[in-house]
């Protein structure tokens, strides 16, 4: 077919140079593609590099504990990606040998692979024929086909994956599918591509129609809640910290955080400290209470908005179970967090 031909010429011709495409490892595929999962290629391949410099084999990850698994992970986001990376490995490792399955089939057997990441896994490290189908693939086939079909509805993953399986070409389907996939992020783009340049300027009929700019069509929006967030920063006369693990499900699950009081919207000195009162955080008569940013920090993540404040609360002797910035360092933490930390 003249697109699969022209898609795997233009990706033969433009393709990045990326560790994880020169392997069949079934682990450094899985790997890569996790941590790819709504992270930019420029952002997560500094991590991939460091992760299989720490873990080169599925069974030295499953050994790892889950809060150096966390450390490694800090700053990428979406947290549960890391937990469920750990959950896999050992998975495989102690269930299966450190052997991953080589079917499509088999690997949606295990904790955290969906259809997305068992094609990758199955196309790439075995050349099995299924289509690989992410956030690229809507986009490029919405627009070269003009599907209005929203891509969030529910059956709009069935219908372009199969659109996507009749494009794979019998031989190469492994070729085909990394081609779709990098031409969706460097040539199909989500705003403004360069579509002179186009190799398929010719056909496109998003393009024809003026369509472009309007597919892929997503109707559905997540809507946004904002949560204020003021963390405590109890310091006593060694500058030592109090920290907690968040343990709630939720965002950040399994991180560290300082002592949090959360508001339903910005508050004063006096109202952060009259909660500190009501609530035993530390035994330790409170000295000074002040704010370290006079505006909050605004946190943007998919789905929630956070007013981060980070309250200096200096207190009299020494803080039972408090650890050194230094020790600190050492620990998981949200990004927002361990920046601060960073500056103490």
């Amino acid at each position: 077919m003249k697109f699969s031909n022209l898609l795997v010429q233009w990706y033969l011709q433009n393709k990045r140079d990326l560790p994880w495409r020169n392997t069949t490892d079934p682990y450094r595929i899985w790997l890569s593609e996790i941590i790819l999962q709504q992270t930019r290629v420029a952002q997560g391949l500094p991590y991939y590099l460091r992760f299989i410099d720490a873990f080169p084999t599925v069974v030295d990850l499953a050994q790892a504990s889950e809060e150096s698994v966390l450390k490694l992970w800090q700053g990428l986001g979406y947290y549960s990606r890391a937990r469920n990376l750990h959950a896999t490995a050992q998975q495989v490792a102690f269930e299966r040998n450190g052997v991953f399955p080589e079917t499509y089939v088999e690997l949606l057997d295990l904790k955290g692979i969906g259809a997305y990441t068992a094609s990758a896994i199955a196309s790439f490290a075995h050349e099995e024929k299924v289509a690989v189908v992410d956030g690229n693939v809507f986009r490029v086939l919405s627009r070269y086909f003009a599907v209005e079909t929203d891509i969030g509805s529910s059956g709009a993953k069935k219908e372009f994956t199969e659109l996507a399986t009749a494009l794979l070409p019998e031989k190469q389907s492994s070729v085909f599918n990394q081609a779709i996939m990098e031409f969706g992020a460097m040539q199909c783009v989500p705003k403004s591509p360069n579509c002179d340049t186009c190799v398929f300027n010719d056909s496109c009929l998003a393009l024809k129609k003026k369509w472009v700019a309007k597919l892929p069509i997503k109707e559905k929006r997540t809507k946004v809640r904002s949560r204020y967030f003021n963390y405590l920063v109890f310091k006593d006369a060694s500058h030592k910290l109090v920290l907690q693990k968040r343990t709630d499900k939720g965002i950040w699950h399994n991180l560290y955080e300082f002592p949090l009081i959360e508001t339903d919207e910005k508050v004063a000195e006096e109202q952060v400290l009259l909660q500190i009162q009501k609530q035993t955080f530390v035994p330790n008569p409170i000295r000074s209470i002040g704010m370290h940013h006079g505006e909050p920090i605004l946190h943007k993540l998919s789905h929630q908005h956070l007013h981060i404040r980070f309250w200096e609360v200096v207190v009299e002797g020494d803080l039972e179970n408090g650890i050194s910035c230094e020790s600190a360092q050492k620990m998981p933490f949200p990004i927002v967090i361990y920046n601060f930390i960073s500056t103490l």
